[in-house]
This record gives structure tokens, C-alpha cells and sequence, in this order.
């Protein structure tokens, strides 16, 4: 080792900025100059015998830069063979173990005779993810096209002088409180809640999400029947300035269309009432605000009454009308009618 090849492995030693492995290597070389064993310097730095002797021949070839260097990595012995990668990803994807529904990574080696890692590696790059399945369902309304038409309409052109508003009820909402007090989070540990729990009653929110500002109009009631909705629709009248008309987007349950509704609705002709499609919750943007309420304050929530739970949920209104944050809808009709059609297209071709 020259001169000028010590102190430049010094420095790297020194450098704050230097990588590790690097820095390793640099004390293997240093120690192997000044006369030490093999053994010797394994032990001192931890490491193993042959990454000593691996890195002193790599410096005798190449000096520092051998070092600073990776070795180089020639293509593994044991590298699987495209077939068996294919045999790996069909069996994935058309077959199914005897006692489960679905592979697992260790199920699938021991029946490929490879390891897990190798078929992590292999699933991830193909995409595959047997452990997980989304749920779904196709909305077999009659008049779909027409009402998707119409509600995507909405959301994309609203009418002039008028408010659209994104109208439904999140029944059954539960005051929940826990059978004992939960420990807070600390580094280190996560908060706890007991898995159990004690009912206090529920109650039913309807709510009404404004789509081009992002707040909510909302009441919550004992229950969901026609008589509540009336008094829902008498409390949009009332906050909705006189000048404007209304259109609502609201889903087909009972209560919409019952003949005391309507009746009140042939009353309040600015009313315009727009109905999805059966099982087509999603399009209703109310839902992502009722996905928010659940998320931040009910599902972990503690609740000792129904008063109590009603008093969060119209605390959180009251905060997102301070701050409201409008969901903004993009997709055109077109879009989901082609992606509904290849769905259908699929769903056929597998029966």
C-alpha cells in the first residue's frame, strides 16, 4: 500500500459521508497494511474470513477504487427458469390448494419446490396478490344509462342559478362506549381499545352535501321514515336562499318516493329530485363525507349516551363548514359506461 493509497482510505474512514460498507472495506485494507491476520481482522471489525480476504484481493487488484467498487455479480446458479416462473404464475392465478381458498407465499413453494422469497419476488412482479379480494356489485336498473346520464350531468354542467346537493341518511349509527378505558399512545405502543363494548342506542343522520362549496346541511333523528325526511327537506328550504332551485341527487329508497313526499315536493316546485341507479351508491358524493365522519370521529369514538353521539356528529359539520373542502367529480359517462361494459364482458366470458 503507497502512501497516497493509505491516506485516501483514511479519509473515507473519517468522512462523515462515506457509506459504511465502504468504510469497512477501507478498515479492512488499513488493518491487513499494518500486518494483521486475516482472522484477526475479522474478528476486530465483525465481520466474516472470506468478505476479509474477498477485500484485500479486490485492493491488491485495483486499489482504492476496488474498494469504493461493489464486486461484480454474475448471474445466479440458482436463478428459476422461465418456465417455472410461468408454472408459477398460472397455478396462481387458475388453481387453488385442496384446504383453502386462495395460495399463500409458503403454500405455493412447498407445492413448486421453491422458496418463499423467490415466489414474493415473482408475485410482486406480476402483480398477483391472492390474499386480497375487492367486493363488487353491477347495477341491474333498467333505466342505468339514463340515470347515470343525468347524475354525471349534474356534477359536470350544474344548472345555472341553482344549488345541487348530494342528499342521503347514515342510519343506524351507534353510540358506542367501551366495557373498559382504553391506554393512550406512547412511543413505542400504540393507543388500545377493548374489543367489546356497550350499546346506548342509535341514531340516523341525514345529511346534504353541497357540491360546488363542500358544506353539509344536517339533522339527526331517531329514525328514517318519511316524517323525518320531510322535516330534513323543510330545514334545506329554509337554508337555501329563496332564489335558488335545488337539485337533489339521492338514492331510491322508500322514504324519497313516498305520496306525502312527493305531495310536499309538488308544493316546492324549485325542488328537482335526481335519482341513481340501484346499488349505485358511488355515485352519490354524499357517501365520501359519510367515509370522513366514520373515519375520524365514529369508529373510534367513545359514547356514553345517544345526545353525546349526536353532539360529535354536529360538531364535525359545524368544524367542515368552517373549512369545507368540496369532493370534485371527474369521470365522464362515457367512461364508467365503458368500464361497466367490460366488466359485464368479463363477468360472461368467466360463465
Amino acid at each position: 500500500m503507497t502512501e497516497e493509497q493509505r491516506k485516501t482510505l483514511e479519509a473515507w474512514v473519517r468522512a462523515g459521508t462515506t457509506p459504511q460498507r465502504t468504510v469497512l472495506r477501507a478498515h479492512i485494507c488499513l488493518l491487513a497494511a499494518e500486518g494483521w491476520s486475516n482472522n484477526a481482522i475479522a474478528k476486530e471489525l465483525r465481520t466474516s474470513r472470506p468478505t476479509v480476504i474477498q477485500w484485500r484481493k479486490r485492493f491488491a487488484e485495483k486499489g482504492p477504487v476496488g474498494v469504493a467498487e461493489d464486486a461484480p455479480h454474475g448471474p445466479s446458479k440458482k436463478a428459476l427458469s422461465a418456465g417455472k416462473v410461468k408454472a408459477i404464475v398460472e397455478a396462481t392465478l387458475h388453481t387453488t390448494p385442496k384446504d383453502s381458498t386462495h395460495w399463500s407465499t409458503r403454500t405455493m413453494a412447498k407445492a413448486q419446490g421453491v422458496s418463499n422469497a423467490t415466489v414474493c419476488r415473482i408475485w410482486d412482479a406480476h402483480g398477483l396478490q391472492p390474499h386480497r379480494v375487492k367486493t363488487f356489485k353491477l347495477s341491474k336498473d333498467k333505466r342505468f344509462v339514463e340515470k347515470l346520464t343525468d347524475v354525471v350531468g349534474v356534477y359536470l354542467n350544474p344548472p345555472d342559478k341553482a344549488v345541487v346537493l348530494c342528499v342521503d341518511e347514515k342510519s343506524q349509527i351507534q353510540a358506542l362506549d367501551r366495557t373498559q378505558p382504553g391506554l393512550p399512545l406512547k412511543r413505542g405502543r400504540c393507543g388500545t381499545m377493548t374489543h367489546d363494548y356497550k350499546r346506548h342506542g342509535t341514531t340516523c343522520l341525514f345529511a346534504a352535501l353541497n357540491v360546488l362549496e363542500g358544506k353539509v346541511i344536517g339533522s339527526c333523528y331517531p329514525r328514517h321514515r318519511n316524517v323525518e325526511f320531510l322535516k330534513f327537506l323543510r330545514k334545506i328550504d329554509r337554508e337555501v336562499p329563496k332564489g335558488l332551485d335545488i337539485h337533489m341527487i339521492l338514492d331510491n329508497y322508500g322514504t324519497h318516493n313516498h305520496p306525502n313526499v312527493k305531495k310536499w315536493l309538488t308544493k316546492h316546485p324549485r325542488f328537482h329530485l335526481h335519482f341513481t341507479p340501484t346499488s349505485s351508491s358511488w355515485l352519490n358524493l354524499v357517501e365520501r363525507f359519510f367515509g370522513e365522519l366514520t373515519r375520524k370521529r365514529i369508529r373510534r369514538g367513545v359514547f356514553q349516551s345517544v345526545p353525546e353521539l349526536v353532539a360529535t356528529i354536529e360538531e364535525y359539520i359545524q368544524l367542515n363548514n368552517e373549512n369545507p373542502k368540496p369532493f370534485i367529480w371527474t369521470k365522464k359517462a362515457q367512461e364508467i359506461l365503458e368500464k361497466v361494459g367490460h366488466c359485464k364482458a368479463v363477468m360472461e366470458t368467466l360463465h
